[in-house]
């Protein structure tokens, strides 16, 4: 069996695993804000560490920063250049949905054939979310209005 055949026996998902400064911040932004549920979860002494959230058909984890990568990282650098692209229906009724929920979410736009929105959880971790749409590239949803 070559490499690439054992390879796609075995993968079945990829989990986007986010250290995070505070645990309960992010688990307020991501259930609350974002309305995930927690599937699985971690709580040596009682006390939340690490988490498998699941929103729809898609999943992260979340676990907080050991000691060892909080003394070499800030909040400010976490998120920095990552960002983790959401396929969903409407991206445009789901930016209602959060900014609803308190969630400052930005103003939908067109590019590359999808309506786009974005948060920034509170480690600055990007989340877009996008769904397909036959409007013009760069209108805006205030364009519309």
């Amino acid at each position: 069996m070559s490499v690439a055949a054992r390879s796609e026996l075995n993968i079945s998902e990829v989990v986007p695993f986010l250290r995070v400064t505070d645990m309960p911040a992010s688990i307020d932004f991501y259930v609350r804000g974002l309305d995930a549920h927690i599937a699985v979860r971690w709580e040596p002494q009682g006390e939340l560490r690490w988490c498998r959230l699941e929103l729809g058909g898609s999943a992260l984890m979340l676990q907080t920063l050991g000691p060892e990568l909080r003394q070499r990282a800030s909040a400010n650098q976490l998120g920095l250049g990552v960002s983790l692209e959401f396929q969903c229906a409407d991206a445009v009724a789901l930016y209602h949905d959060l900014r609803s929920r308190g969630v400052e979410a930005s103003e939908p736009f067109v590019g590359n054939g999808l309506w786009n929105t974005s948060v920034a959880d509170p480690d600055g971790y990007v989340l877009e979310f996008a769904s397909p749409t036959d409007i013009p590239e760069e209108t805006r949803l205030s364009d519309l209005a």
